[in-house]
């Protein structure tokens, strides 16, 4: 009872982090509170008594996604939090249901079947029997392009003209500044110096 209590807890402190980290105003505050989710996540799953993976999970979700997310930061800006998303919301809501669903359906067992193969070959444990870890570290890779595709979209296509539109502008730009220089040397006319002996 007390560890379903400890669990429920962690479970809970990890879904209000990941909803904190969806309402935060910043995106330097998301990637803190997503360090919390990854923090809280890996503690599960070391009380699971799956040390190895809760120390993965630690070193790299907490440790190097949180750094790599810091700095995209850094380096994109963390003005386009108010900007408007690329996903439509109701295909990410229905995405979001969708992956639930999917994970009920490989986490509930329909039917219980005891496997006596003690020799099994690496398409069989890979396509069939770690099936639901493949389909999770394909949903994080898509995540993860979605999330930097997000962070270092920028607010405003980088060419909205043509190019020779572009150079046609810079160039008359260009011309406006020489012609302005030279009305100034015009209007101030530099007296050349007398050599003296």
């Amino acid at each position: 009872m007390l560890e379903a209590l400890v669990y429920g807890i962690l479970v809970g402190a990890a879904i209000f982090s990941a909803i904190q980290s969806l309402r935060a105003d910043s995106l330097l505050r998301s990637a803190i509170w997503l360090a919390g989710v990854s923090v809280l996540i890996s503690i599960v799953i070391y009380l699971l008594g799956a040390h190895r993976v809760a120390v993965i999970e630690l070193s790299v979700g907490a440790g190097l996604v949180t750094v790599l997310f810091v700095f995209a930061i850094s380096v994109a800006g963390g003005e386009g939090i108010g900007e408007r998303s690329l996903i439509p919301k109701p295909l990410a809501w229905s995405l979001i249901i969708f992956s639930g669903l999917l994970l009920i359906y490989f986490v509930l067992p329909i039917k219980a079947s005891i496997s006596t193969v003690s020799e099994t070959s690496l398409a069989t444990v890979f396509w069939q029997d770690r099936s639901l870890d493949l389909l999770v570290q394909v949903a994080l890779i898509y995540s993860g392009a979605l999330g930097l595709v997000g962070i270092l979209a920028e607010a405003k296509a980088p060419l909205q003209q043509s190019m020779v539109d572009e150079f046609a502008a810079e160039r008359e730009l260009a011309l406006h500044d020489m012609e302005i220089k030279a009305g100034s040397e015009e209007d101030h006319p530099i007296e050349p110096q007398s050599k003296s002996s």
